[in-house]
């Protein structure tokens, strides 16, 4: 690590040490300082740099490691890893209220916004009827400025109006619907299928054509039971994580 990279930890900071060498380290990532599969300094090196004990530095490159962060080569060191997702699929939440809380940095490219007439699947799924006019967003989503996934989202033509007017680039839909349309979301059904990248999608998210994908389809209601957003999503068959909690009697 270079002179202007040092950051010593603070003293007197309510932060373990650990904690703050991993966030400096985590910081470094995320703006770009640290590019992707590029070797981290090495523990001596972060031990100078920031005063503090071999195991201290290992307990923040331990945590670093655990989020996907990093990955460790036995006999060379730390790397900086591939942004990959990992999302609690047992909430409901929009991409960047799952990644944005565990330190990610996210945004959105705005690809398409129109209406359309309901295919039979969406006018199915919404409640509608067949070729009933729908309005429809394409959005290029990302993490560390990595492109992750394409989210295809349909809408009843009255709940997709007002999503025009809004900025969809910089904010989560659902907290937009939430909380500027006024509708209480109460929980989605999902399915998830292995997929491959056609050449559109393999341009768009930076892949080989014929590469494997998540193919997840979520339909999402109201707390009312209304249906409200209908949506393929496409993911980055390298970038995407999910976990998934239960118990032996179903809960």
């Amino acid at each position: 690590m270079s002179k202007s990279e040092s950051a010593d930890v603070i003293p007197l900071s309510p932060l373990p040490l650990h904690t703050q060498i991993q966030e400096a380290l985590r910081l470094r990532i995320l703006d770009g300082t640290y590019k992707v599969h590029q070797q981290l300094p090495s523990e001596s090196e972060l031990m100078a740099s920031f005063g503090v004990s071999r195991i201290t530095v290992r307990q923040a490159l331990g945590t670093l490691q655990k989020e996907g962060l990093i990955f460790k080569i036995p006999g060379k060191g730390s790397f900086v890893a591939k942004p990959k997702a990992f999302q609690d699929v047992t909430r409901l939440q929009g991409f960047g209220e799952a990644m944005n809380p565990l330190g990610y940095e996210t945004c959105s490219r705005l690809l398409g916004l129109r209406r359309v007439p309901a295919t039979p699947v969406v006018a199915e799924r919404l409640g509608l009827v067949e070729r009933e006019e729908v309005v429809e967003i394409r959005r290029l989503r990302y993490l560390n400025r990595e492109p992750i996934s394409l989210d295809v989202s349909y809408f009843p033509l009255e709940v997709g109006e007002r999503l025009m007017r809004e900025n969809l680039t910089a904010r989560d839909i659902f907290l937009i619907l939430e909380n500027e349309c006024g509708y209480r979301l109460g929980e989605a059904e999902l399915t998830i299928e292995a997929a491959l990248a056609d050449e559109d999608l393999a341009l768009q998210l930076k892949m080989e054509s014929g590469g494997p994908m998540l193919r997840i389809e979520r339909l999402t209601r109201t707390r009312e039971g209304r249906p409200i957003d209908f949506e393929y999503l496409y993911y980055r068959g390298d970038a995407f994580r999910y976990r998934l909690r239960i118990g032996r009697d179903g809960s």
